[in-house]
């Protein structure tokens, strides 16, 4: 009991000494996902430093929230200013889609803007998550970046590389009726782009399954984001069918 006690205490301690480096590098690596969904900004990111990722981050990126109703949301539960940085998103995924917040992250940078929009679903053995950067049109993908907890090396694992995400560039969210069909990566691979279409990306041999997990992720979340565009972004989006 004694050196149970001891232990607990010594693990706490450490949690609390820990805890607000944990914190900055997990802000930093949101940052840089959201980021890495700009195809331009991407490439620069591999050399730079901690501060310079945050500054830039400072300089090109503007966050708001909004709920389900598409209504912005200026504070928090505690009566505090709503940072859409502070929003998690793997927590929100657990309660019903009527009560949860969605971060949007505004770009802008050399005439360049961009809409990014956060994404989260279940791959094939634990959780996935990405930003997808749509261009000014809304309808179109300026750029994506995907991560995993626990998908399989060199099968699902491979959404997190730059073959896999630069397919979903240039890609288009609605068919040619103007109906919202997200973008479905297809079963097999090395398939011609000229089968594929618009709203299509070749797919991952051996892992269906997470493939088949970012097709729903990217097709439920960023349907949530409609009611957001229509009160928020002139001229809003093509209406959801599927909503």
């Amino acid at each position: 009991m004694v050196l149970t006690a001891v232990l607990g205490g010594l693990l706490s301690g450490v949690s609390q000494v820990l805890g607000p480096t944990q914190k900055k590098a997990q802000d930093l690596d949101t940052k840089k996902q959201i980021l890495g969904a700009i195809p331009a900004e991407k490439e620069a990111l591999g050399d730079m430093e901690a501060e310079e990722i945050l500054a830039r981050y400072n300089e090109v990126i503007f966050s708001e929230v909004t709920d389900y109703q598409g209504n912005l949301v200026d504070t928090n539960v505690k009566g505090g200013p709503m940072v859409a940085e502070e929003v998690n998103i793997e927590k929100n995924y657990k309660v019903p889609v009527e009560d949860r917040l969605f971060p949007v992250f505004k770009y802008s940078a050399n005439g360049e803007e961009s809409y990014i929009l956060p994404v989260y679903g279940a791959g094939l053995w634990d959780a996935i998550w990405g930003f997808v950067a749509l261009n000014p049109d809304l309808k179109s993908v300026k750029g994506i970046s995907f991560d995993h907890k626990g998908e399989t090396p060199g099968l699902g694992a491979r959404i997190t590389s730059d073959d896999v995400q630069e397919r979903y560039r240039g890609k288009q969210l609605y068919n040619d009726n103007g109906e919202f069909v997200a973008i479905t990566m297809v079963k097999g691979e090395k398939i011609p782009e000229d089968r594929l279409g618009p709203n299509k990306v070749d797919g991952l041999a051996g892992a269906t399954l997470t493939a088949n997990g970012v097709n729903d992720m990217l097709l439920n979340y960023i349907g949530y984001y409609q009611k957001y565009f229509d009160k928020n972004v002139k001229g809003g989006a093509v209406s959801l069918n599927n909503q």
